[in-house]
């Protein structure tokens, strides 16, 4: 794929949402806060922000398309999801400014530079962890990991970097169940704050965006739902945007889990199809196979990302 030069305009970053909790009657702490430094004060006590959400913002300097692409990540996952691929190829974030769309690059509310809030006092739940073992089923790389990389199963025609999935690793980052209001409200304030726009999702991330769209159907233009996970609770009262909803490869051999997902989405989008837009790209009913939970990561992310483009250019 040909690398066109991209001349931005300008990056620059936001926080929207987020709500201030204030705590008090908690003990007060005397400890090094830098380097060798001598025991001080710390008083959590007061004024405390959470909720909110960060959003990176590349512009260029002569965009082609009048709408930004949004970026949202998956559970247990940042914004790093569409910057670089984990074996150093241009991630989806590079292509889309190649293609000429504005983009923002979103962490969601508790995750990464979004940071977090303290628990059990604002959080009331402790945060969850995902494991090599689960991240290697959950993302559909084979059916179990080990730590020696020779003894994992790997699914035949595999197009994840299964070789970088140990580095891939180090992008992960806690959870807290039950947030999911909190993070939606964040979404909700950035569609808000940007006006009319595309979003471009991630599993947990494309489930909050095809909320986003069934709320607020006059910013949300066009979605674009990988491998979407968690479907809105309540039909739209009107017609949503166009969907494109994007499936890899081996729901079926990972169990149930997958298969619930897949079987809610597909009812999601058939009960809206008649009244909105909504186009499925089933990669390996196109004949394209071994597409794991990361397109764009996979090792045909560019031919995905053609196929994305080709949509909403359609």
């Amino acid at each position: 794929m040909t690398t066109p030069a991209i001349n931005l305009k300008a990056i620059s970053s936001l926080f929207v949402g987020g709500k201030t909790a204030v705590l008090s009657d908690l003990p007060v702490e005397h400890r090094s806060m830098v380097l060798n430094g001598a025991p001080r004060e710390v008083n959590p006590n007061g004024h405390h922000m959470y909720g909110q959400m960060y959003a990176q913002h590349f512009q260029l300097a002569t965009p082609k398309h009048p709408l930004p692409v949004l970026f949202w990540h998956g559970g247990g996952m940042t914004g790093a999801t569409w910057e670089t691929t984990p074996d150093g190829r241009p991630g989806w974030l590079w292509r889309f400014l190649e293609a000429g769309y504005d983009v923002y690059c979103c962490d969601a509310a508790e995750r990464g530079r979004s940071s977090f809030a303290m628990s059990p006092h604002i959080y009331r739940e402790s945060p969850v962890f995902r494991t090599a073992e689960e991240g290697w089923k959950t993302f559909r790389l084979g059916l179990h990991y080990a730590g020696d990389s020779s003894e994992r199963h790997v699914f035949a025609g595999q197009r994840f970097p299964v070789e970088c999935f140990d580095e891939f690793t180090k992008q992960w980052v806690p959870r807290w169940p039950a947030h999911e209001d909190m993070i939606l409200e964040a979404y909700e304030a950035l569609v808000e704050r940007v006006g009319k726009c595309i979003v471009v999702a991630h599993s947990q991330g494309a489930g909050f965006a095809v909320e986003i769209a069934r709320r607020r159907p006059d910013l949300v233009q066009r979605v674009v739902a990988v491998e979407p996970g968690g479907m809105p609770d309540e039909l739209p009262v009107t017609g949503l945007p166009p969907h494109l909803v994007v499936w890899g490869d081996h729901i079926e051999p990972s169990g149930s889990h997958w298969m619930g997902y897949r079987r809610q989405a597909d009812g999601y989008f058939a009960a809206v199809s008649q009244t909105s837009d909504i186009t499925t790209l089933d990669l390996p009913a196109k004949g394209v196979r071994g597409n794991s939970h990361f397109p764009m990561m996979d090792s045909n992310s560019d031919e995905v990302f053609q196929d994305v483009v080709a949509w909403l250019d359609h």
